[in-house]
């Protein structure tokens, strides 16, 4: 690979979203998480429960070390099922996190319980959500997340939701219920922010009218792979021949879509539709 090939703008961002999100989530378990004794969902859930379990019999077994032991086989097999990109930046945010994990201060901000919960909830998630948003993953359960959406095109967050909750059944017997009940409101809230603002496997549908079919088409199929259905009419208005051009697109990919569209047709008019379910084939966007 050249070095142009490697610093392009897609890179860079993907790059600034892995530091950016392991920043955040440094800071959200260091002010908040840890210092309300909440329980993390995936794998730096079970590093955190280990930890926990390993101190009542007075062993001390590094968080940090087990969240790296957890994550290198299960990136190893998504090397080969999902993409090198794809794990190489999500490898990057795990060791950028667990870094900025070593090296922040510990610190109390909320004295009220119920605020570390929110709090902790949005920043986690938020954190989760840009590392997804720039191609990569926290890792742990988001490869295996992420490995199953591809396969399937549905998201399985709440199934992951409910694997947290196993988590905390054992975390509630050992660390008490009271702190477990605040886990489940904390990880839901995670959970929730993902699921709204992670955007990749939602569908819309592009109704595109324009009077240039050939050049949008054209430009469209050069830069997506994805198909165009082209149903051909007259304008009541102008009473003019125009065309009618269908695409079902990821969310993901729409707003660069519809700036496609229009340099190809700066007079097109684009109305995206929310798409509730597909069934049949489609092609989801390069991670």
């Amino acid at each position: 690979m050249t070095e142009n090939k490697i610093f392009t703008r897609r890179n860079m961002f993907s790059l600034g979203a892995m530091i950016l999100s392991s920043f955040i989530m440094a800071c959200g378990n260091n002010l908040l998480i840890e210092e309300a004794n909440l329980l993390p969902g995936g794998v730096m859930g079970i590093s955190r429960l280990t930890h926990v379990i390993a101190g009542l019999f007075h062993v001390n077994i590094p968080l940090i070390v087990v969240y790296l032991g957890l994550n290198i086989p299960v990136a190893l097999f998504c090397i080969r099922h999902i993409s090198k990109r794809f794990v190489l930046l999500s490898l990057i945010q795990i060791l950028m996190l667990s870094l900025f994990m070593h090296l922040f201060p510990h610190y109390r901000i909320f004295d009220q319980e119920i605020l570390n919960v929110i709090f902790g909830g949005v920043i986690w998630g938020a954190g989760t959500t840009i590392a997804l948003q720039g191609g990569g993953s926290t890792g742990g359960t988001d490869f295996i997340a992420l490995y199953v959406s591809n396969k399937t095109g549905n998201e399985i967050w709440m199934q992951v939701f409910f694997f947290n909750c196993l988590q905390l059944a054992i975390f509630g017997s050992v660390a008490g219920w009271g702190q477990a009940g605040y886990s489940i409101i904390f990880q839901f809230i995670s959970t929730r922010m993902i699921n709204t603002f992670h955007n990749r496997y939602k569908r819309v549908v592009l109704q595109i009218f324009t009077k240039h079919k050939t050049d949008v088409t054209n430009a469209y199929l050069r830069r997506f792979d994805h198909g165009v259905t082209i149903l051909d009419g007259t304008g009541g208005y102008t009473g003019e021949k125009t065309s009618l051009l269908l695409a079902v697109t990821s969310s993901y990919e729409a707003s660069e879509a519809i700036e496609v569209i229009r340099r190809a047709d700066p007079h097109a008019i684009i109305n995206v539709v929310k798409s509730e379910k597909l069934v049949g084939n489609f092609k989801q966007p390069r991670l």
